[in-house]
């Protein structure tokens, strides 16, 4: 079991290697055998791994791959090894990156299949997995920083893949440089940590902060004034990793312009990797969030505010993706609420359960894209319920699911988050209401996305031509399977989060109502969106004409636009950043980096003189060198 732990990234690493190295030279079919196989490999072994972490006694599997190096400060010498720790947590995290990202690969390969640049396409997806299985495995902070890297890096090429259009790179480029000042925060974070505890070993770590609060006397859950300052932001730093890489405010602009990469690339990244790290991140140190309450308390807010920012954002996008987009911020919100509120296993299952319906969402959204000759305006669509009933079918179980209407299997973790809200002593009513209210917006957003695009009169002229392929077909239909009955999945994080501090202070008592009202919000939803939107629905009457355009109003405009924040950051941090470049531009460094340049330039003139294109010259010059050479040799 220790060697196919160790060799659990390996496979898809071979393959990346191979495609970058001769994947100009491989046909469509052996690019594609080639990526797909390396990651159901992975499938393979992670299935054999998770029966044997059910069997081990302590539930944990654990291999050392090699010493890396050594840290030292005034508190000693700590080692930071490539170490792999699979336990409960990040044995659900293996499964939804090689499960649904098996896949979002086989969908890619027929999505992709005519693309010139296949197989370094398929070597970025492989990539992507490697440095997610490099991350969730890690027994230390470096490591895990490693695959957090490793992630960004990913998205940067995915997200920028088709480079030749100029907004794919600086959706690439965006997306990036935010993710970067979140990174910049985890950093200093982990400094900070290492300075306070002399340990980046998670286990250890997280056992020297229970330990803290073991210790602790009267209600401080630390030992001494300066400790507990320093927790308290080690806590809020990691935090603002999380916020970046999970796209929650104030870092969430990046997330909706990734739809500029291929479709599967936004089912990657929304739904398996990159937006869930930040969740994994706080549940994996939650033994120091556990020690300062108020952070945990941010941790709640800022989950409900980008719930709500976003469910309002989506009522206004025309673009399918990006109401799917804004639809990922707001469910990432929900399981950062879980968080803030001490709802860890539900934050976790919520995390899993919305990985199965939104590859679901965006890939089905793709068959549809591919379908209508790549149009994705939700204003030009329409009537696809008679002209793509398969992809039209799939689509709703994965709206239903989004919805969490009774039985799916987003209704079985959202009610979980829900259920634990107004008792919680880091949250409490007013957080349950955001909850209930994000999921009314939910409801809204999704019943208005269906009506546009598949009921009502069609507003295209081509010809639909849906990808008919078997394998594209069968990963679709195993993710609509997935999203129904993956509520039914076992989840036991009890051995994880066995640290909880169970805190007795402001436990208020739920009302009988809160369970009715949380079932019925969604119904109320599609009951008011079903008058609301009839325009939307309806096929207009014989000799009418139906012209449905989005509205302009400037509130609309604005909530399209993600409610002002990339015009409020562009106003305050970029033009002054581009005014002071422009104004700074002929500064020392550059003069210097210009002379070089200078000095490059003259040579390169000398050399033209030189090298006119004239036989006569360089026979006269080959000559007098030998002329030149004979003499000295003689002198």
């Amino acid at each position: 079991m220790i060697v196919l732990l160790a060799s659990l990234p390996f496979y898809p690493l071979v393959s990346f290697l191979v495609l970058i190295a001769f994947g100009k030279k491989l046909s469509w079919q052996l690019a594609a055998i080639i990526s797909v196989s390396s990651i159901a490999l992975t499938v393979l072994v992670s299935a054999i791994l998770l029966f044997e972490l059910s069997a081990s006694q302590n539930q944990v599997l654990t291999v050392n791959l090699w010493h890396w190096f050594d840290l030292t400060n005034q508190m000693g010498t700590s080692e930071v090894n490539m170490r792999f720790y699979l336990d409960g947590l990040s044995a659900v995290m293996i499964s939804v990156v090689t499960g649904v990202g098996f896949l979002i690969h086989l969908f890619a390969a027929i999505y992709m299949k005519t693309d010139a640049n296949f197989s370094r396409f398929m070597a970025y997806m492989n990539l992507f997995i490697v440095a997610m299985l490099i991350l969730v495995l890690a027994d230390n902070l470096v490591l895990l920083y490693l695959g957090w890297e490793g992630v960004g890096l990913c998205s940067f090429l995915l997200i920028g893949f088709w480079y030749q259009e100029k907004s794919n790179i600086l959706a690439a480029r965006k997306a990036f440089i935010v993710t970067r000042i979140g990174d910049t925060s985890m950093v200093i974070g982990l400094l900070l940590l290492f300075n306070t505890f002399g340990e980046l070993n998670i286990k250890a770590v997280t056992t020297l902060a229970q330990q803290g609060h073991n210790l602790a006397a009267g209600s401080s859950p630390v030992s001494s004034a300066e400790q507990a300052n320093d927790i308290y932001w080690i806590a809020l730093l990691l935090l603002g990793g999380a916020v970046g890489k999970s796209a929650q405010l104030p870092l969430q602009t990046w997330l909706p312009d990734a739809m500029a990469g291929p479709t599967p690339v936004s089912a990657l990244i929304h739904a398996a990797t990159m937006v869930t790290v930040g969740v994994y991140l706080i549940a994996r140190m939650h033994g120091i969030f556990l020690l300062v309450p108020e952070v945990m308390n941010y941790v709640a807010w800022l989950g409900a505010s980008t719930l709500l920012l976003a469910g309002v954002a989506a009522l206004a996008q025309t673009d399918i993706k990006r109401v799917l987009a804004y639809s990922t911020m707001s469910q990432i919100g929900y399981m950062m609420l879980a968080l803030g509120a001490g709802a860890w296993s539900a934050g976790v299952f919520h995390l899993m359960t919305h990985a199965f319906f939104k590859a679901l969402l965006f890939l089905t959204a793709g068959a549809v894209i591919y379908a209508l000759h790549h149009q994705q305006n939700l204003f030009k669509m329409g009537g696809l319920f008679k002209k793509l009933p398969f992809e039209t079918s799939l689509f709703v179980v994965g709206l239903i699911c989004l919805m969490a209407l009774p039985g799916t299997s987003g209704f079985f973790s959202k009610e979980a988050i829900i259920a634990q809200l107004w008792s919680s002593s880091t949250a409490g009513p007013m957080l349950w209401w955001c909850a209930i209210l994000g999921a009314l917006l939910t409801s809204i957003y999704s019943c208005r996305l269906f009506f546009l695009a598949f009921l009502g009169t069609a507003r295209f002229s081509e010809n639909t031509h849906p990808e008919k392929s078997t394998l594209l077909r069968s990963a679709l239909i195993v993710l609509a399977l997935l999203s129904l009955f993956g509520g039914l999945i076992p989840l036991d994080l009890t051995l994880v989060f066995s640290t909880v501090i169970q805190t007795p202070l402001a436990q208020l008592i739920e009302p009988t109502w809160l369970h009715t009202v949380a079932i019925i919000t969604p119904f109320i939803g599609i009951l008011f969106s079903w008058f609301y939107f009839k325009n939307y629905r309806l096929s207009p009457l014989k000799g009418t004409k139906h012209n449905i355009q989005p509205s302009k109003g400037k509130f609309v405009v604005f909530c399209r636009q993600g409610l002002g924040f990339d015009a409020c950051y562009n106003a305050l941090l970029v033009k002054p950043y581009q005014w002071l470049a422009q104004i700074n531009k002929h500064d020392i460094f550059d003069q210097i980096i210009m002379l070089n340049a200078g000095y490059v330039n003259l040579w390169h003139d000398s050399l033209i003189f030189v090298q006119n294109g004239s036989l006569r010259w360089y026979l006269a010059a080959f000559g007098l060198a030998i002329m030149l050479l004979l003499g000295v040799s003689l002198l």
